[in-house]
């Protein structure tokens, strides 16, 4: 279910407003939260194209909505859980403004991004999800290692794999950055692409200090959009 953008109000103040893809209820489908019944704000465009990327449709178009009718839309669906999500929400600068309101109203708010744009001024009680990018990904020199130093344990940094040489780039990354330590460590095999028992087997073989973790929205609606 979409939140009607059909005639978003429009301000010429661009400091309060946002280019907005989506905003949809459904269970979270990632992460800690996984399963539970989450507000999904999607905003517009993204600076990065990962080859296994899923939500193409969201780097362009969208339209604009002023942060209050977001707000607006989000409480109708009475929801404890919010997940700002993209593309990459952080292209946008007032997605920071967002996430301070959504905070303050009292929801539980995570932020998907990518880790190719700096986290240090998201708001301290944002659970920020962040994707370091593998070498299958055709992204990986986007990453901004200096990000790592802002996590903490309410944290969540997940690697999606490819294949065999993601799994192992990503067991490197672990180590000489300690992530164990810093945050919870989520890997997820691609969806199609990598037999998810394969990685699962792997995990186990390492006993790596990490959540395996499916894709829980695909299992139940495949790849339909706003769900």
């Amino acid at each position: 279910m979409c939140a009607d953008t059909s005639s978003p109000q429009i301000d010429n103040d661009h400091s309060d407003r946002l280019r907005i893809t989506e905003i949809f209820y459904s269970l979270q489908g990632e992460s800690r939260s996984v399963g539970f019944p989450t507000v999904f704000i999607r905003l517009t465009g993204c600076p990065l194209r990962c080859g296994y990327c899923d939500t193409t449709y969201a780097f362009q178009g969208g339209q604009w909505l002023l942060i209050d009718k977001i707000l607006g839309a989000v409480e109708k669906y009475r929801a404890h859980y919010v997940t700002v999500t993209g593309g990459e929400p952080l292209a946008q600068k007032n997605c920071q403004t967002l996430l301070k309101k959504l905070c303050d109203k009292g929801y539980e708010v995570s932020l998907e991004t990518s880790g190719a744009i700096d986290i240090s001024d998201v708001d301290e009680r944002v659970i920020r999800v962040m994707d370091l990018k593998t070498p299958a990904s055709g992204e990986k020199a986007r990453n901004l290692w200096s990000n790592i130093d802002y996590l903490t344990r309410r944290d969540q940094v997940k690697f999606v794999i490819c294949d065999r040489a993601d799994y192992d780039w990503a067991k490197q990354v672990m180590d000489e950055y300690n992530l164990a330590d810093r945050s919870e460590v989520l890997f997820s095999p691609v969806h199609g692409k990598l037999q998810p028992h394969e990685l699962a087997e792997w995990v186990l073989e390492d006993r790596l200090p990490v959540r395996f973790q499916l894709q829980l929205h695909k299992i139940l609606w495949g790849e339909s959009q706003g769900r």
